[in-house]
């Protein structure tokens, strides 16, 4: 098979279909766009959603007596249960300075004696940071000799996980819905290059061209809309980014982006041309049969 050949008949393809190549060229382009933007704010919502989880600890209070060896067994045990990252001994003491730097008064001044307990301050390890594991380690907490009960933040955790399925949904969904669009665009274009070529592709199966020698410059023709589409895509992105973080400096630690994303984007884009060059190929191409298929489609 000849490139040469390839090559100028998928950039025929464009002089032929030139309105409709540049509407799926400008609806990949913007698809790529908003699936962009869908991807950055799912990704920073989700780092503040992992921010707020990972500010949730787990308290166990302690019964009394309680011994230092006892002590140091439970610790111990603690510390070793999965997805603890670590343990720190709070003793009653501690906790009526801490009481004291929250709310501003002595329990001491209050109360001739110091009521709250000594406690197990749990520091849960990134990924065990939901509902259904913080569930899971405060029964494994209870279940012990010598600890009298455990607290956390489970509204906090059970409203985060909602919310991250929440996000997940709207993203995959609304990514589907504008990746499909783009897909639809490009092969519609290139059944009409197809179309415009019915009668050169005839002869083609005629004299015997192989399937992949027909095909061929309309699969390049689609993966070149998607190729340019892309690119113009990640352009944008990059000087959409660059001035957002020279006008709003607050927020220029959130426009950071990695290089590796304009790189997925253009990707993105081929892969959007690609799989319209297929489907048009596929449905509009079959051999013996091009122009009945393009009449009857």
């Amino acid at each position: 098979m000849s490139i040469g050949y390839t090559l100028s008949e998928s950039i025929s393809g464009f002089r032929r279909t030139k309105l409709s190549s540049f509407v799926s060229i400008f609806t990949i382009c913007v698809a790529l766009l908003f699936l962009g933007l869908f991807g950055l704010a799912t990704m920073q919502a989700n780092k503040f959603i992992e921010y707020l989880r990972s500010k949730v600890e787990m308290e166990a209070f302690l019964q009394e007596p309680l011994g230092k060896k006892e002590l140091a067994e439970i610790q111990k045990y603690v510390g070793n249960i999965e997805g603890v990252e670590e343990v720190e001994y709070v003793s009653k003491a501690d906790a009526a300075k801490i009481f004291k730097q929250e709310f501003g008064e002595d329990v001491l001044d209050v109360l001739d004696f110091n009521p709250l307990p000594a406690s197990l301050k749990i520091h849960i390890k990134t990924g065990y940071q939901t509902s259904a594991a913080a569930q899971r380690i405060r029964a494994d907490l209870e279940s012990l000799k010598g600890v009298q009960s455990v607290e956390y933040r489970k509204d906090l955790l059970e409203v985060l996980d909602q919310q991250t399925s929440t996000v997940y949904s709207i993203s995959l969904g609304l990514g589907v819905i504008i990746g499909l669009s783009a897909i639809f665009l490009v092969a519609n274009t290139i059944r009409l290059a197809i179309y415009a070529k019915r009668k050169i592709i005839r002869t083609m199966e005629l004299v015997g061209a192989t399937f992949m020698f027909i095909r061929t410059p309309f699969l390049l023709e689609g993966i070149l809309q998607g190729l340019i589409g892309g690119l113009i895509a990640a352009g944008a992105f990059y000087f959409m980014i660059t001035y957002a973080a020279i006008f709003f400096t607050s927020f220029s630690e959130y426009l950071v982006i990695d290089r590796l994303f304009y790189v997925f984007v253009i990707i993105a884009g081929l892969l959007l041309g690609l799989l319209g060059g297929i489907i048009s190929v596929v449905r509009f191409i079959r051999i013996t049969g091009t122009t009945n298929n393009m009449r009857g489609a």
